[in-house]
C-alpha cells in the first residue's frame, strides 16, 4: 500500500490550443524524463511533442490520441495521461477520465474557459475527479486574472482559490508570484523564459521586492494578491479532492512558468488511487488481488512490430510480471509475460506494477476496451460506455483486391475506440460512424500509413445510429423485421437502428414504445 500512496496518476484536459501538449512536455522536461525541449510544431523528429507520435499528429501539430508517460520525482511516481483536445476525439478522452484519480484543466488566458473545456469538466464532474486549473500563457496579452477566476467560478460552479499571481500579463509581465511558498519567479535573457531566477522572499511587503519588480508593477501584484487572497476561498484539501473548490496557478507552459508548482500541487494535494466503480460492490485499492480495467487499446505504436498494446489501469494487488489474470470478455486466464511501462514512444518491462500505474500489455485481439482483468473473475469495473455516432459514412476500397485488409483494419480502429463498424443487414458495403469529422481523416491517414489501404468515403443514407432493445424478444423481433434496411449489427453482434437524422429516432421511438433506443452502450 506504501508504493500505491507514492502513486499520482492524473490527466490534463483542455480546449483544442490552450497549450495541453506544450504543457505536457514541459512537465515531463521538469521531472527529468525529457532533456531536450521543443515546440509541438518544430521541425525534426528530437524536437517535435513527445506524445505525438502518429504521423497525422505530428504533421497537424495536434494529439488525436491519449497518450500515457511515467516519470518520479522526489519519491512520487506521476502517472501522466495526455488526452487528445480535439472536440472529435471526446470518446478517446472520456475513457482516459475513467482511469485517473485527478486533472489539471489548462485554459488560455485570453480565451478563458471554451466549449471543450467545459465538456471535459463535465465528465471530471460526474466522477468528482478533483481538478487544478493553470491557465497559461500569462505572457501575452491577456484578461484580467479576476475575471478569468470569476468565470472559473460562475461557469464551473467551483470555489477558486489562487494559489499564485502574475506580476503583469502581456507585454508588461514581469513574473510570477507564488502566495503559498512566496516565492518569485522571473523571465531572464531574450527569450524571457524562466531560467531557474528565484527570489524567497517573506511575503508581499517584503521590500527586496523593489529592486525585483518596476514600482508600477509592484503596486499591482500587491493590491491584486491582497484582494485575491481575501476575496477567494482559502485552500481546502478536502474540498479539492471532493471536486468543489479548484486550486488556480498562473504560468505560461512554453517559458516554463508555473510548470514546477504545478508537480509539487499534484504530489502534495493530489490523491492517491481512489476506489473504482464496479460489481458487485466498488474496488479498493487496498484489495490484495490484483485488478485492473482497459480504458485503450492502441495499434501499430511501433509499425515496425505490427503491436497491438491494451492499457490497463491497476485498481487493486501488486501485479508482477508472468502472473495470470482472467479478462471478462472470454474467461480464459491470459499470462501476461511482457507487461510495459510508457513513455509515450519508450517503453520498458514492467516486473511489477501498483494500483494507480498504468501498464501496457502486447496482445492480439484478445482484449478490448472495457475488459476487467482479474485474478478471481469476481468483479467487473463499470462506466466505460460507447457513444452513438453523430456521423455515418460507407468505406469505398480503391482496390477491390483488398477487401479482408479493409475488414482487419476496420476492426483493429473498431477495438481502439478510433471508429464504429457496423454490418448492415442488406447490402455488403461496411458503414462506420464516428463522432467528429476529424476521426474521418485520422481513419484514412492510418488505413494508408498502417495498413497500404487506399480507401475513399461517401455519404451514407443514415445520419446517425442507435442501440435497440427490449424486455419481450417478440416486439425487438417485430421491430426489426419492419425496419431491415435500416438495421444493422455492431461488432459484437448488437442489433442497431441506422436513422437519417435525430428527428427520426424521436419519430421511430413513439411509434414503438416497447423498444428502447439507446444513445450509449456500456461496453
Amino acid at each position: 500500500m506504501t508504493e500505491a500512496l507514492d502513486r499520482r496518476t492524473f490527466a490534463i484536459i483542455s480546449h483544442p490550443d490552450a497549450g495541453k501538449t506544450t504543457l505536457t512536455e514541459k512537465l515531463l522536461l521538469s521531472g527529468g524524463a525529457i532533456h531536450l525541449a521543443g515546440e509541438v510544431k518544430a521541425r525534426g523528429a528530437a524536437r517535435r511533442a513527445r506524445s505525438d507520435w502518429m504521423k497525422i499528429e505530428q504533421q497537424r501539430g495536434i494529439s488525436v490520441t491519449s497518450s500515457v508517460m511515467t516519470f518520479e520525482r522526489d519519491g512520487i511516481t506521476f502517472n501522466l495521461l495526455d488526452t487528445p483536445g480535439h472536440e472529435d476525439f471526446s470518446e478517446d478522452t472520456y475513457r482516459t477520465l475513467t482511469a485517473v484519480d485527478s486533472a489539471i484543466m489548462v485554459i488560455d488566458a485570453a480565451r478563458g474557459i471554451e466549449a471543450q473545456t467545459r465538456k471535459l469538466f463535465e465528465v471530471c464532474r460526474l466522477r468528482s475527479v478533483p481538478i487544478i486549473t493553470f491557465v497559461n500563457k500569462v505572457d501575452r496579452e491577456g484578461r484580467e486574472p479576476f475575471e478569468l477566476l470569476d468565470e472559473i467560478a460562475d461557469v464551473l460552479a467551483l470555489d477558486v482559490t489562487p494559489m499564485s499571481w502574475p506580476a503583469g500579463m502581456g507585454g508588461q509581465f514581469e513574473g510570477v508570484y507564488n502566495l503559498a511558498s512566496n516565492e518569485l519567479d522571473q523571465p531572464t535573457g531574450d527569450s524571457r523564459a524562466f531560467e531557474g531566477k528565484r527570489a524567497t522572499l517573506t511575503g508581499l511587503d517584503d521590500s527586496a521586492l523593489e529592486t525585483l519588480l518596476s514600482a508600477d508593477r509592484l503596486e499591482q501584484l500587491r493590491e491584486e494578491a491582497e484582494l485575491a487572497q481575501a476575496g477567494y476561498a482559502a485552500f481546502d484539501e478536502a474540498a479539492y479532492r471532493h471536486g468543489d473548490l479548484t486550486p488556480v496557478y498562473f504560468g505560461s507552459a512554453l517559458k516554463q512558468f508555473g510548470v514546477e508548482a504545478l508537480i509539487d500541487a499534484i504530489a502534495r494535494h493530489a490523491p492517491p488511487p481512489r476506489p473504482q466503480p464496479a460489481e458487485p460492490a466498488p474496488v479498493e485499492p487496498t484489495r490484495d488481488e490484483v485488478t485492473g480495467f482497459v480504458f485503450k487499446v492502441q495499434a501499430n505504436m511501433d509499425p515496425n512490430h505490427r503491436d497491438r498494446i491494451a492499457f490497463m489501469r491497476l485498481c487493486s494487488g501488486t501485479f508482477k510480471r508472468g502472473m495470470k489474470l482472467t479478462p471478462t470478455g472470454h474467461g480464459k486466464p491470459v499470462a501476461i509475460h511482457s507487461p510495459i511501462l510508457f513513455f509515450a514512444q519508450e517503453r520498458e518491462l514492467a516486473d511489477e506494477a501498483f494500483p494507480g500505474d498504468i501498464i501496457g500489455i502486447p496482445n492480439h485481439g484478445t482484449l478490448r476496451v472495457g475488459d476487467t482483468l482479474s485474478e478471481k473473475a469476481d468483479v467487473r469495473f463499470t462506466g466505460l460506455p460507447n457513444f452513438a455516432p453523430e456521423i455515418l459514412r460507407r468505406v469505398v476500397l480503391k482496390d477491390p483486391t483488398k477487401t479482408k485488409q479493409l475488414r482487419k483494419a476496420l476492426d483493429d480502429m473498431a477495438e481502439e475506440g478510433v471508429t464504429q463498424v457496423f454490418y448492415p443487414e442488406i447490402g455488403a458495403n461496411l458503414v462506420i460512424g464516428v463522432v467528429g469529422q476529424l476521426q474521418l481523416d485520422v481513419l484514412i491517414s492510418r488505413l494508408e500509413a498502417e495498413y497500404k489501404v487506399a480507401a475513399g468515403l461517401e455519404m451514407a443514407p443514415f445520419e446517425t445510429a442507435r442501440w435497440v432493445s427490449a424486455g419481450d424478444p417478440k416486439k425487438l423481433k417485430e421491430f426489426t423485421d419492419i425496419n431491415r434496411t435500416a438495421m444493422a449489427k455492431d461488432r459484437d453482434g448488437n442489433p442497431v437502428f441506422m436513422a437519417k437524422s435525430a428527428w427520426e429516432v424521436g419519430y421511430v421511438a413513439e411509434r414503438y414504445p416497447d423498444v428502447t433506443f439507446a444513445a450509449t452502450r456500456e461496453r
